[in-house]
């Protein structure tokens, strides 16, 4: 993939002042998400997974730029149409001393769909037919066809202990098991101690693990949701390093001698979603009366929305430059993005004659949702979004929630007009739009988050044809073209392109920004 928009990652150093009692052995990170269990394959969620990375090894593993390389997985192959062969890593030790073999893939792969929660981790091996156990360190994924993009889809799949998680792998025993510890077995740089949910998790160093011995023998991640009191615990020595500095705040740390504030460049683009059932619950005339039908079907009242939206005072107002307009779902770079796709235009004035000729002169209300815990800026970006739809005649109710009541709302189809950040994780559009876009069709396993029924046959087409195009440029293309077709449509209208910031006390630590914004106490160590 092409990341030529991107900015490179930047190492930085950050070293480790023994501040209020942290010591040289013992890394505390404050953390604005935590995971929703302890259970690896129960949520798709990134503050889920990078908890669970701590833990747990992936079968393919995901660089600082998301490019793929060996994890569990030493070299994959296709071998033919709907077969692909991986080597397992030899010699690798779960943390209670029993080996890591291909039982354990076996295992882990057929678990996802049985225990995963609403944010769904079945996407990662949807195109999993059945696993063959070739020898202790090989094994054959058979797929539902060919499947060109499987080993990006591997970046996700945590592998648990077969043994330990025998007894924890149904929806009534999962989190019993693994939040207690009792099945938190995996093969990861840092072994369960403890976790209370919302507040900290507690780790042991791996000394055998296989890439070498981490910097700290004991890792704590502390949940700190509030920005304001993230910074505030690392400024008065509680953590050595935070995640998600607000945009406000890195204004005032770029001045503070005493941290440093290092940003980088996300993979998460803001999206807004309109929903396009023919009854929609939370849309409604300004008098309170029920509408005819649902404004967000029709396209006048959709492009008059993206007309409203005034990306560039998004990013250098309401998240103080930490950002870049967005006019597709993806990163420019990634394969599938379109560079044929226009820059939005802000017009609310045209936007007003939409709404007019959509049937609409006097607008209408909506209450809009979003997440207001989970990625940087998505409450300011929310209330900025209101505040410009409001202008055009469209009341907006904004509702900034908590993460863990709007995900399962959003699944429960709960919303018609909603907003949150999707990152690319795999670096390629089938993640993307494929999980989003195409249609929701359990049988080919494609549009598991599609939360508005969107629905375009030729965008369905071109995906299902690109999953089996094993020439990356023909696939390339393929999804290109699905995705001009999706932002012509605009029941996603994409909005911004996140950057993150992460603080630490000045001159400590020395780690990359990674394009996931996962926060990894491995590769994270004292500065030299």
């Amino acid at each position: 993939m092409r990341h030529q928009n991107f900015l490179a990652p930047i190492a930085f150093a950050l070293g480790l002042a023994a501040a209020g009692g942290a010591s040289a052995q013992t890394l505390t990170m404050g953390v604005r998400g935590g995971p929703e269990s302890m259970d690896p394959h129960f949520s798709a969620l990134g503050s889920h997974a990078e908890a669970a990375k701590h833990i747990f090894d992936t079968l393919v593993w995901s660089g600082t730029d998301l490019q793929i390389e060996p994890g569990l997985a030493t070299s994959w192959e296709a071998i033919d149409e709907d077969t692909w062969e991986f080597k397992l890593r030899e010699g690798v030790k779960f943390h209670d001393g029993s080996d890591f073999d291909a039982e354990d893939v076996k295992f882990s792969i057929e678990r996802i769909p049985v225990v995963t929660g609403p944010t769904t981790t079945a996407i990662y091996v949807r195109r999993v037919a059945s696993v063959d156990i070739i020898d202790p360190y090989t094994v054959h994924i058979n797929t539902d066809g060919q499947a060109a993009t499987l080993p990006n889809d591997f970046i996700r799949l945590f592998i648990v202990s077969s043994e330990a998680a025998a007894d924890y792998s149904t929806p009534e025993t999962a989190a019993e098991g693994f939040n207690s510890g009792k099945a938190t077995i995996g093969t990861g740089p840092y072994k369960y101690v403890s976790w209370e949910p919302k507040a900290d998790l507690v780790l042991e160093r791996n000394d055998d693990y296989w890439r070498g011995e981490g910097a700290w023998e004991k890792v704590i991640r502390k949940e700190i949701p509030n920005d304001s009191s993230r910074l505030a615990a690392l400024k008065s020595g509680q953590v050595d390093v935070i995640n998600y500095v607000s945009s406000v705040d890195y204004l005032a740390l770029e001045r503070d001698s005493s941290v440093d504030a290092i940003k980088g460049d996300s993979v998460y683009v803001m999206n807004l979603q309109l929903d396009q059932r023919e009854e929609t619950p939370l849309v409604r005339a300004k008098d309170g009366s029920k509408l005819d039908e649902n404004p967000f079907r029709d396209l006048k009242v959709r492009q008059a929305i993206d007309l409203a939206i005034d990306r560039e005072t998004m990013v250098e107002v309401v998240l103080e430059g930490l950002g870049k307009p967005a006019n597709q779902m993806m990163p420019a770079g990634f394969s599938g993005s379109s560079e044929k796709i226009p820059t939005p235009e802000y017009n609310p004035a045209k936007a007003k004659e939409m709404l007019t000729e959509a049937g609409y002169p006097d607008g209408f209300e909506v209450d809009l949702y979003c997440t207001g815990d989970r990625l940087p800026g998505d409450a300011a970006i929310c209330q900025g979004l209101g505040q410009m739809l409001t202008q055009v005649g469209i009341k907006t109710n904004v509702n900034a929630i908590s993460k863990t009541v709007y995900f399962p709302a959003q699944a429960r189809l709960e919303y018609s007009m909603f907003m949150n950040g999707w990152g690319t994780l795999t670096g390629e559009a089938s993640y993307t739009v494929g999980s989003l876009a195409h249609s929701n069709n359990p049988e080919v396993k494609l549009g598991a988050f599609n939360r508005i029924e969107y629905k375009n046959d030729e965008v369905d087409a071109l995906m299902q044809a690109g999953a089996t195009m094993m020439n990356p440029d023909e696939r390339r293309a393929a999804y290109e073209e699905a995705m001009e077709k999706v932002m012509a449509d605009k029941a996603y209208i994409s909005l911004v392109q996140l950057q993150t910031v992460w603080g630490a006390k000045a001159g400590t630590l020395d780690f990359e920004t990674r394009f996931d914004e996962d926060t990894l106490a491995f590769f994270i160590k004292p500065a030299s």
